[in-house]
């Protein structure tokens, strides 16, 4: 398979750690690939689905103490404590690697080691990065084939060269010594005791953004949480924009966006690149261009359904793996709270008990997933396999609050729209725990996942846009303002098109904005509202800044500031001082 001799000794080393009975090499081919189904169904690991209604379909259930990414239990293992910075839990490498290796000692025995070679990004390409992640587990084998590009094409890509090393066993699954470490500087990711895709299957989250953030900032690249999206017009020119969204803020729905009605006569399109991580370079021209490093969606399933993403459910229909959702007994399908109002009558619920509707517990977990190749998205961009990625126009970040943040507005310089993304916020709603309404700070949608200091990330930020003068322009949307009931005022979904459509006017030159403290906010009659039941009064509410709800933001700014102590960029104070004077004008 290989002549890599450091990737070689690597697995002789972890094989007499782990202590597997065989050894399986992961070829990518679909014969290999069918072979391990059958071998897992036999197991009970995964069960077939209805081969009319849902071909190559597979249902997963996960051990019930496993079924999320475990923050509490993910460690940034740099070799200073300094270098994790404030917001990631951090252990001493030595520690970790000998408090792992025990629990790793002899783990895989009586199991099969897997290695699977796996391209992030387009095999070849100049954004790609390639890791090997050795699993005793099918599941993340067959989870792996669809979330990268997977086999013998991967190594003869890499030759010699260096690789991500990912070690995961599934070891005894025990919640006490679960744990999910990363070793930035080792380009390591070791995760055991867990079976869940955010745990293990590790070319997601723990190398495309938390590795590869270490990796970006020292190679002069970003890795970022951010969906790409391509807009094309009536006249079939294609705008990119990036965007990043904390959970449960519309992220996948944007992703895979349905134009309205009256844009859709128009001629207007919208294509999904990617609808979870974005890395990004400076290209030849100077621009800025992205690729989605992945293959497929991780996406949630409960709330997925034909009005709420419509391209994300067709995504599911074929060659995909569920986990943890109800299986339905009556035709031998899924289903999960959301899909539809037709619950059914005899169905399996996600830890594998009869079920009904009236059982008085949700068939689905709330976080159970769907895993589906990329390819079968109604909306999945001619771009997509693009070596080069694509340019682009705008960067948009976002969240979730009822009065303090305007529907949308635009940075007024690269820096500033450094801060803007640096103070990225959501409200607690009801469906989160704790008190409602409780402002929680995401920065670029990326506290969780930053492989090291989140003040060093922000200078890297600022350190990106001394790199080029054809930067992106930076906006912040909310589609969440709500009136004194607490309803929704804006449509959201298909009708955030209408908002994209002036950001790309914006990018254009043809768009007018006002000035405000906060940034450059749209008059309200740019916005078309053609076809829409809302008024331009309402809109011109939504759009408006409240600038003593951004005095008590500035504050809470300042507190979240002073986490970073001196790694903060002092381009952020700056900005945060530029806007409180704003504010007292």
């Amino acid at each position: 398979m290989t002549k890599n001799q450091a990737l070689l000794n690597w697995i002789e080393e972890m094989k007499a750690l782990t202590k597997p009975d065989q050894v399986v090499w992961i070829d990518g081919s679909e014969a290999q690939l069918d072979a391990l189904r059958q071998e897992a169904m036999k197991t009970g690991e995964i069960i077939k689905l209805n081969e009319e209604l849902l071909p190559g379909c597979y249902l997963h259930r996960t051990a019930e103490n496993d079924v999320a990414r475990v923050e509490h239990r993910t460690f940034i293992c740099s070799r200073r404590e300094e270098d994790a910075g404030p917001t990631n839990n951090w252990m001493a490498p030595a520690e970790a690697y000998e408090k792992l290796g025990k629990l790793f000692d002899g783990s895989m025995q009586g199991r099969t080691m897997y290695v699977i070679p796996y391209s992030m990004g387009p095999v070849g390409s100049p954004f790609s990065k390639i890791g090997i992640e050795l699993t005793d587990s099918i599941y993340v084998v067959l989870n792996m084939a669809i979330m990268t590009r997977v086999g013998q094409h991967v190594l003869d890509t890499l030759g010699d060269g260096d690789f991500v090393k990912g070690l995961h066993s599934k070891a005894k699954l025990e919640e006490e010594n679960r744990y999910i470490c990363h070793f930035p500087e080792d380009n390591t990711i070791w995760s055991v005791n867990s079976g869940y895709g955010g745990n293990v299957l590790l070319g997601k989250k723990c190398f495309a953004l938390r590795i590869a953030s270490y990796l970006g900032r020292n190679e002069g690249w970003m890795a970022e949480h951010m969906l790409i999206l391509g807009i094309e017009n009536p006249q079939g020119e294609i705008k990119y924009v990036a965007a990043a969204f904390p959970s449960a803020c519309g992220k996948t729905n944007l992703a895979m966006l349905i134009p309205p009605e009256v844009y859709r006569n128009k001629g207007y399109k919208v294509w999904c690149v990617g609808d979870d991580i974005a890395w990004i370079r400076v290209g030849e021209d100077g621009r800025l261009w992205a690729c989605n490093p992945e293959n497929g969606f991780f996406g949630v399933a409960p709330g997925t359904n034909a009005k709420s993403n419509p391209n994300a459910l067709a995504s599911t229909r074929q060659g995909t793996i569920f986990t943890n959702v109800v299986h339905n007994l009556e035709n031998n399908t899924v289903w999960w709270e959301g899909l539809d109002k037709n619950p059914p009558k005899h169905a399996v619920d996600w830890k594998g008990n009869p079920w009904t509707a009236d059982s008085g517990v949700k068939g689905a977990h709330p976080n159970s997933r769907f895993t589906a190749p990329a390819k079968n998205c109604p909306c999945i961009s001619p771009e997509f396999e693009n070596p080069k990625g694509v340019p682009l126009s705008a960067i948009i970040f976002g969240g979730r609050r009822a009065k303090t943040a305007p529907l949308v507005y635009q940075a007024r310089s690269w820096e500033h729209g450094v801060f803007i993304g640096s103070i990225m916020a959501s409200e607690t709603t009801a469906a989160a725990t704790g008190a409602v309404g409780v402002v929680r700070r995401d920065p670029m949608a990326m506290l969780p996942f930053c492989g090291y200091h989140m003040g060093d990330y922000f200078q890297h930020w600022i350190d990106m846009g001394k790199k080029t003068d054809k930067l992106p322009k930076i906006f912040n949307v909310n589609w969440f303002r709500t009136d004194d009931e607490g309803n929704f005022i804006w449509p959201g979904f298909g009708d955030n098109l209408r908002v994209l459509d002036w950001i790309i006017g914006r990018c254009e030159g043809t768009a007018d904005a006002v000035e405000t403290p906060i940034g450059f906010v749209p008059k309200a009659e740019d916005i078309n509202l053609e076809g829409l039941n809302l008024t331009i009064d309402q809109l011109r509410g939504i759009l408006e800044v409240d600038r003593g709800l951004w005095t008590e933001e500035a504050k809470g700014i300042h507190e979240f500031y002073a986490k970073f102590g001196d790694h903060l960029p002092q381009e952020l104070r700056d900005e945060l001082a530029t806007l409180e004077k704003n504010l007292q004008k």
